[in-house]
């Protein structure tokens, strides 16, 4: 598995616009064979910014989502052109480090 976890700031004239995109993307993620799980999260302290906790089940999960009509809709033509600022990790839950 590889988790993705993101942090995304945006404007605050824009966070109820990207909201609904956020909510819209989790709807047609969680449809996609290789995704485990998909989880978007706005912050009740700062409601300008989100958290997202994206679990694949492989690499090819993920090139699988980034080639999605859905992502290319939401993603590169939506939400990441209103973000302020973006920080991502990609990482391998540490169950799998000790199987290998």
């Amino acid at each position: 598995m590889v988790v993705t976890s993101i942090h995304y700031t945006f404007a605050n004239e824009d966070a109820d616009r990207v909201e609904s995109l956020f909510r819209e993307l989790v709807e047609e993620s969680v449809k996609e064979p290789g995704v485990v799980r998909f989880d978007v999260a706005r912050s009740t302290d700062t409601p300008n910014v989100f958290a997202l906790w994206e679990v694949y089940r492989d690499q090819d999960a993920i090139d699988a989502h980034y080639a999605s009509e859905h992502f290319a809709r939401l993603v590169v033509n939506g939400i990441r052109p209103l973000g302020r600022q973006r920080n991502a990790v990609n990482a391998v839950p540490i169950e799998m480090d000790r199987m290998n």
